[in-house]
């Protein structure tokens, strides 16, 4: 359903995220948000995150720079952006204030990949408890947004994060081991997920 009537604010937002709902819009240019819900949801759990040998080596000879809330705006305004692949996106101004807004407020964060100074690609997702629920992922160069998933997860186990939210499923994210699961299950899992707290930085502490 439509919220045209509805301010959202960071504060709803952060409580819709927590009742298992998020928001989407039709449409870069569409000004409304709807609220979503699905009836089967994605996750991946990351005790089972699958990571392929040619992956595995690409982490350890890419010369891609990986960072973390480096420049969230920036990751924000690439995922936004339409690309022959992906001629259109559903992140409109109103997303682009709300979610910066929750990075302001610590609980949204970007990771962030460059091939020197140039964003190649990245992603960007919501924290909440020991859940992050991922928004948006983009690839600018090859293995660019699986690099910066890889990093993702990495990052959330070090902080001691339960749930890592895909919303959908797609064969991009089903090679990592991405799952779909019924709504009830996915809110035993968020419950659970909220009774404690993560930390999106404890990773940067743990590197050598």
């Amino acid at each position: 359903m439509s919220d045209s009537d509805i301010i959202i604010t960071p504060q709803l937002l952060l409580r819709a995220y927590a009742a298992g709902i998020f928001p989407m819009a039709e449409s870069a240019d569409d000004d409304s948000l709807m609220w979503i819900e699905p009836d089967m949801r994605g996750i991946i759990p990351l005790d089972d995150f699958h990571l392929s040998r040619r992956m595995a080596r690409t982490m350890r000879t890419t010369s891609f720079t990986v960072t973390a809330d480096q420049d969230f705006g920036r990751m924000m305004d690439l995922c936004a952006q339409s690309a022959p692949d992906r001629p259109s996106t559903w992140i409109n101004t109103q997303i682009h204030d709300l979610y910066r807004q929750l990075h302001s407020m610590g609980h949204c964060h970007s990771v962030e990949v460059w091939d020197k100074d140039d964003l190649v690609g990245g992603l960007y997702g919501v924290s909440l408890g020991t859940a992050f629920f991922g928004e948006s992922m983009v690839s600018r160069a090859r293995d660019a947004s699986k690099i910066a998933l890889v990093h993702l997860v990495e990052r959330l186990k070090a902080g001691g994060y339960t749930l890592l939210d895909t919303q959908f499923i797609t064969d991009h994210l089903r090679q990592f081991g991405a799952i779909e699961i019924a709504k009830e299950d996915y809110q035993k899992h968020l419950e659970q997920a909220l009774q404690d707290h993560a930390d999106f930085y404890a990773f940067d502490q743990q590197k050598p």
